[in-house]
């Protein structure tokens, strides 16, 4: 199991990055987290956002004692305001991932809610005209997950399939559908970056 006391010590109290860095936030679903855990370790530098849900999630799905490569800075979520927010507005970010996402953290980005730190992220990433990649688990009827202990099944509600579609007609937001694709849209994104693509341009909308 993973340490809590470890990721206790881990804080997001450390200096600006030298250039921006990419914003990725994970909420509680356990959909494909551990690919996007590897993904996650392929890219390397990275601040990630950590939502009290997705804590849980982290000692349920691995028994790394430091799940996050070396280049992680850990934000987590100990703010009623999610003061860490405000680094959107001081450029210390190119890119906000927000994978796997849960069909409660979707429903909340289309309509507005703002109420815990992944959804605060996308909000101010939002306003701030940063391009957002979302790996939305919800995206089709049926579906087969992970679980910790086995396989299952899910069945999205039609409401949930809704939200996703109303996701991909946000600004600057790109929707997608599997671990593949977030890793093929990624890629291109941080290819733009690295080439001095301007910071609102890239991942579509």
């Amino acid at each position: 199991m993973v340490d809590r006391a470890e990721l206790d010590r881990w804080t997001d109290d450390e200096p600006p990055p030298r250039r921006p860095r990419l914003a990725w936030a994970l909420t509680g679903s356990g959909h494909d987290f551990l690919p996007c855990l590897e993904l996650m370790r392929e890219v390397g530098e990275m601040d990630v956002f950590l939502s009290r849900a997705a804590a849980e999630v982290v000692y349920m799905y691995t028994r790394d004692r430091r799940p996050f490569p070396p280049g992680v800075r850990l934000v987590k979520d100990t703010t009623a305001s999610a003061a860490p927010v405000g680094r959107f507005y001081k450029g210390y970010y190119h890119t906000l991932v927000v994978a796997p996402a849960t069909s409660n953290t979707v429903a909340k980005c289309v309509w507005g809610i703002s109420d815990n730190l992944v959804t605060n992220v996308f909000a101010q990433a939002g306003k701030c005209r940063i391009p957002i990649i979302v790996y939305a688990c919800d995206t089709r009827p049926v579906h087969v997950t992970a679980a910790p202990d086995r396989v299952v099944t899910v069945y999205p509600r039609r409401v949930d399939l809704e939200n996703t579609e109303r996701l991909r007609t946000f600004e600057r937001t790109t929707v997608v559908e599997s671990v593949e694709e977030l890793a093929r849209v990624l890629r291109a994104r941080l290819a733009e970056v690295a080439a001095g693509a301007a910071p609102g341009a890239g991942a579509g909308g």
